[in-house]
């Protein structure tokens, strides 16, 4: 069966305290909505349909492509809510599933199991549960003594036994499309003067009709996020549920509780994560790497064998068996070709240090061309930027920069040659040679075989 999915996410969020849209916050890396999106487009296959509220523009701009809109202009109860996507959606499907936006860890295979549920259904409607002692303000599920559904009871309206009920209404349903659009037009007006998505529940039972439940496994899928404290409850609960993933696959968590892993991360087996290291963005890490501690690695590429310590690595490419660190730093554009070596307190931006590089510490190199086996030596700087431009520096293959050197782009330093310890070079080095002094002259140019 065809089955659209509807989410609804126009609600204030007030309890978030914030001029962001609740919606927006992010857990894992992504914004809350992004979850749910995922989620039911995995589980339908199509391209979900987002009820939002009349001043949503920045969720609308933030996800434009990957979601239908409606909007809501009066918030008038989640029944409103859904009712909002019936001009777009009606005849279009067989089945329709509405998902609450704040259920951000509602995985796809769970929503798989409510529409496959449905889809045996004869009556109209399903909904999920949980069954959990802690009630997170949800609805209870009253059922009659042979077991079958009744009606959703909001927490408000129940006494103390009603309270006691263990069976939770979470938040997600699958319907019949045709008797959806039907029902929603003609929901019930509650005290409080909104049209509530449950109501559907007790229409269906008044028709004679079973309302069948999909019960959720993992409690953590039902952590809804209404506040900051409930946002920190489900990053430690996704963290955890990342974090199990590869030590499954192969991945050592020295201390799983303080590894940081997004969603986008892949890691190959045998790789070896210490603790507080957070690996964040479209970070790919080889085999056999130990990362860590105190490390932040951000849409970074690593090779196989690879060893970094206490450091921070953005928008790099690392080749295999590379050593950081520690308090290494390596920005956007960095390349470090196989083998290379940095070490404490250096700095590469825009730079590609090639094979065997070796540059020890307490050294900068920026939109630097470093060729292979070259040592830099401590204290080394590349004056790339001269108050408007950024110049690039060409360090050829086997050379030996002496410490404390600073190289003033645009500058070239040939093949073999050698710079002396303090030394300002302002201009290019020919190969073989060494050039010393402030500013740097070249005081030994060997014969150059042609």
């Amino acid at each position: 069966m065809v089955c659209d999915a509807v989410i609804l996410a126009a609600g204030l969020g007030t309890r978030m305290k914030s001029k962001t849209p609740k919606v927006l916050h992010h857990l894992g890396g992504r914004p809350l909505l992004s979850w749910v999106v995922a989620s039911c487009r995995a589980a339908t296959g199509k391209k979900p349909t987002v009820v939002v509220g009349p001043e949503a523009s920045e969720v609308r701009e933030q996800f434009a492509g990957e979601v239908s809109y409606v909007v809501q202009e009066e918030r008038l109860g989640t029944g409103h809510a859904a009712s909002q996507a019936c001009d777009a959606l009606r005849g279009k499907s067989d089945l329709v599933l509405i998902v609450n936006a704040d259920l951000p860890l509602l995985e796809a295979d769970t929503l798989k199991k409510l529409i496959s549920a449905q889809e045996k259904n004869s009556g109209p409607l399903s909904i999920l549960t949980a069954k959990s002692a802690q009630s997170r303000g949800f609805g209870r599920i009253m059922r009659s003594e042979e077991g079958h559904i009744l009606c959703v009871l909001e927490e408000a309206h129940a006494n103390e036994e009603q309270l006691a009920i263990g069976e939770l209404n979470v938040g997600a349903y699958v319907a019949r499309a045709d008797w959806l659009w039907e029902h929603l037009p003609v929901l019930p007006l509650s005290p409080k003067g909104e049209y509530y998505l449950t109501d559907l529940i007790s229409m269906a039972v008044e028709e004679d009709h079973d309302v069948l439940s999909t019960v959720v496994e993992d409690l953590s899928e039902i952590i809804g996020v209404n506040t900051r404290a409930h946002l920190a409850e489900a990053e430690t609960a996704l963290r955890r549920r990342i974090n199990q993933r590869w030590m499954i696959a192969g991945v050592t968590l020295v201390d799983a509780h303080t590894t940081y892993i997004g969603p986008d991360v892949e890691l190959g087996n045998d790789t070896i994560i210490l603790p507080n290291t957070h690996l964040q963005g479209k970070t790919v890490v080889g085999c056999d790497c130990r990362l860590g501690p105190n490390t932040i690695i951000r849409d970074t590429t690593l090779g196989d064998r690879c060893t970094v310590t206490s450091s921070v690595l953005e928008s790099a490419v690392l080749e295999d068996e590379v050593d950081i660190g520690p308090f290494a730093h390596l920005r956007s554009g960095t390349r470090l070709c196989r083998g290379v070596h940095m070490g404490n307190f250096g700095e590469v931006k825009n730079s590609t240090l090639k094979s065997g590089v070796k540059m020890g510490h307490f050294s900068y190199i920026g939109d630097t061309m470093v060729g292979e086996n070259t040592n830099i030596g401590a204290g080394t700087i590349t004056c790339n930027y001269d108050g408007e431009r950024k110049h690039p520096t060409e360090i050829g293959a086997e050379v030996f920069i002496g410490s404390d050197t600073m190289l003033v782009a645009p500058v070239r330093i040939g093949n073999k040659a050698r710079t002396g310890a303090g030394s300002v070079v302002t201009r290019d080095v020919p190969d073989g040679a060494v050039a010393v002094g402030v500013p740097a002259r070249v005081v030994q140019r060997p014969d150059i075989e042609e």
